[in-house]
């Protein structure tokens, strides 16, 4: 298990079921790119530390080393000198030491375990962070030729969306209902006219038939006479 990792609100287990579900994927995903930098973030500050408290540790574990085998060196020579209080006081430092040694070893060797899986996990995040961030690049880019496409398409029902033939169409109707109108008007002025033209002549064959018939009755009371 990880040494560092804490409970994000979004996280690659449920990252996908909730991109799904979102109105807004791109969001969604900014979301989980910043709570993932931040954890990377707090990562490498706990690396930086477990590396200084492990160069710490083997710093202690050289000192340990070094001091042991310096009393051993010193052991020795009282030996040599046929100086057996020094030596054994040289070997009980020795002892004390090699304790020492023995438990810092543990310690130096449960940090760098810790440290190479945190550093895993560190460039797994880092991975993760980067997938996703291209991931991320790529949605983008979709949401905005849908979002293009979705204006097209606006534009296109508002204008008639390329229905020009249709267009022309009907104004083509409009305008032969309007001749037809024209027409019909111009039928009725010709026949008005020629109801004029008649009238006269009609008129003028009754005028006619009553002079005719006066200038008879003229002559006709002109005989009696």
């Amino acid at each position: 298990m990880s040494v560092f990792r804490r409970m994000r609100d979004i996280t690659v287990a449920n990252l996908n079921e909730r991109l799904e579900q979102s109105q807004d994927p791109v969001k969604l995903i900014d979301q989980f790119l910043h709570s993932t930098r931040e954890e990377i973030g707090e990562a490498e500050r706990l690396y930086q530390q477990y590396a200084s408290h492990t160069k710490q540790l083997q710093q202690q574990v050289n000192q340990a080393t070094a001091m042991r085998n310096k009393r051993e060196e010193q052991a020795l020579l009282a030996l040599k000198a046929g100086e057996d209080h020094l030596a054994k006081l040289a070997l009980q430092e020795k002892i004390i030491h090699e304790e020492k040694l023995e438990q810092y070893s543990g310690l130096l060797e449960t940090s760098r375990q810790s440290l190479f899986e945190l550093e895993s996990q560190l460039n797994e995040l880092k991975i993760e962070y980067q997938t996703v961030y291209s991931k991320r690049q790529f949605y983008a880019a979709r949401m905005e030729s849908l979002r293009l496409q979705q204006r097209m398409n606006q534009r296109a029902s508002a204008y008639g969306g390329g229905d020009v033939p249709k267009m022309f169409g009907r104004l083509e109707d409009k305008m032969t209902d309007w001749e037809l109108e024209a027409k019909s008007l111009s039928d009725l002025r010709r026949m008005g006219q020629e109801y004029a033209v008649q009238a006269g002549e009609t008129v003028a064959t009754v005028l006619e038939r009553e002079m005719a018939r006066l200038k008879e009755k003229l002559n006709n009371d002109g005989r009696k006479e």
